[in-house]
């Protein structure tokens, strides 16, 4: 997240975002690595698409490198896929190079999927344990800063981050549950450009 913002892969070009930036494509990504491997037909059932649509989507990620086939699992009916890597990241620099409405799509589709899970833990929050309740929060903060001021809250939440596990450590305690921690930090719209 320092000097680039972690989504998902390593950095995000403009010939790859032209295979990631459709909402689709953004959401199996996302289920991939949430739940891990998956054929096309169970992924299609979980986002609620036919698995035609999603097994289009899955060979046009495969061809950008996104995801890959599970070589574990399936025949050769049936095709299992895993995602390529447990991240992306892109710049905001090579977004501003490529394609703007690219761009838009891209970014739309990750916003989406952070409201989609913000959502969905509102409505699952009611039925967790109190010590899970108490834990999690949902906020936000106005702050007047500049430019190289959000640079800098930007890194120091990277580095905050960088300290606790990473999902799936060998060494996390039994107690341990997966956690989505979501950043947005940006200018307020609606202002004046200055």
């Amino acid at each position: 997240m320092d000097a680039k913002t972690a989504v998902t892969r390593g950095p995000l070009d403009a010939h790859a975002l032209r295979g990631l930036a459709h909402p689709l494509r953004l959401r199996l990504l996302a289920a991939l690595r949430a739940d891990g491997p998956a054929t096309a037909t169970v992924l299609a059932r979980r986002l609620g698409h036919n698995s035609a649509l999603t097994s289009y989507h899955l060979r046009q990620l495969s061809a950008h490198g996104f995801v890959t086939e599970d070589p574990t699992r399936g025949t050769t009916r049936e095709r299992w896929w895993q995602a390529a890597e447990p991240t992306t990241e892109y710049s905001p620099a090579e977004l501003r190079r490529g394609d703007p409405e690219l761009a838009g799509i891209f970014l739309r589709g990750i916003a989406s999927i952070f409201v989609d899970q913000m959502l969905r833990s509102i409505e699952e929050w009611p039925t967790l344990p109190p010590e899970w309740q108490d834990a999690a929060i949902w906020s936000d903060v106005q702050l007047d800063l500049t430019a190289a001021e959000l640079h800098e809250l930007r890194r120091r939440i990277a580095d905050l981050i960088e300290n606790f596990r990473p999902a799936g450590d060998r060494d996390t305690p039994a107690d341990a549950a997966a956690v989505t921690v979501q950043v947005q930090a940006f200018r307020r719209p609606g202002q004046e450009v200055s």
